[in-house]
């Protein structure tokens, strides 16, 4: 088997901003913090809505599942990618790009679930008297497992799809995971098929549920606009902000990286967009949440000793 540096042959090599070693350790430094946050943010999250019975709802259930998802969506890219910043070499195994790909691949479409909780937001504003019979327990389940099916199955075609175009010897990944536009832009061959299968999954997976998004905003705002209730106005425009920001943040990134033609920008900018979606956007999702939710503030007030003691006092 030849080797290359000590990696064999199977190795791909992560470049990241290998010619600008200076922006790598600010980089790396930056992903490192970020990702600290995401892991106390969203298991936060994850612990209150469990732990406090006045959260067990469908929005928090939703939470919950988001928070979870950003969590392994995060630690399945950044440990990797950490190693390969501060350690020796760059490389990676074949079955580590494998599974970052997949991973990959498999949770981004799993974020469909934002428009799921889109539709938590339209029930609970537009219809609060049947709210709790619209969205009983065994739908919120159904909703919640078909999306992380419908991630699943879309991952193994695109993942199975992708593996297979010739490399030509091609070993460089030109990013800082094994991300789908850099694996086929390491092809030697242009494959239609798999473009047009991308762009029908991405209408699927992003458009559409960006889409059910949209509509379901019009019809709150339309709602919003009849409440003479301040506190309960304030409250409504409050949940749905934050819920705006998140669907902004990821689909606004994500549908540009995904739905242009794989040629149509530099590879700088796909690297930029993909620190944003991968690492930030999973980092700003606990925080814009908490920050304008005084439902989980409290919560974690009646929890955490922190709360109790500042209660007393």
């Amino acid at each position: 088997m030849d080797t290359n540096n000590g990696s064999s042959t199977t190795d791909f090599i992560l470049l990241g901003f290998s010619d600008r070693p200076r922006l790598e350790r600010f980089i790396s430094g930056v992903v490192f913090i970020f990702y600290i946050v995401t892991l106390v943010g969203n298991t936060t999250i994850i612990l209150v809505s469990y732990l406090d019975t006045q959260l067990h709802t469908p929005m928090y259930f939703f939470l919950s599942n988001l928070s979870f998802l950003d969590l392994c969506y995060a630690t399945s890219i950044i440990p990797q990618m950490l190693v390969n910043l501060w350690g020796p070499t760059r490389s990676i195994t074949y079955g580590g790009c494998v599974l970052q790909f997949f991973f990959a691949l498999d949770l981004g479409a799993t974020e469909c679930l934002l428009a799921v909780m889109a539709y938590d937001r339209y029930a609970a504003v537009c219809q609060p008297l049947r709210y709790t019979v619209i969205m009983h327990p065994q739908l919120c389940q159904k909703m919640m497992l078909t999306a992380w099916l419908g991630g699943l199955g879309s991952a193994l075609i695109l993942c199975s799809l992708t593996l297979k175009l010739p490399k030509c010897g091609h070993r460089e990944v030109d990013n800082f995971f094994c991300e789908m536009p850099a694996l086929i832009k390491m092809a030697c061959v242009y494959s239609k098929v798999i473009e047009v299968i991308l762009f029908a999954l991405g209408v699927i997976f992003l458009l559409v549920p960006l889409s059910l998004i949209l509509i379901s905003y019009v019809v709150i705002t339309q709602a919003v606009v009849r409440i003479k209730s301040a506190a309960r106005w304030s409250k409504v425009l409050n949940t749905c902000a934050s819920h705006l920001t998140v669907v902004t943040l990821f689909y606004g990134t994500i549908i540009y990286m995904y739905m242009k033609p794989q040629n149509s920008s530099s590879q700088d900018e796909g690297k930029f967009l993909t620190l944003f979606y991968t690492i930030i956007t999973p980092t700003l999702n606990p925080l814009i949440y908490t920050l304008r939710n005084k439902d989980v503030k409290r919560a974690v007030k009646r929890i955490l000793p922190v709360g109790k003691w500042s209660a007393k006092s």
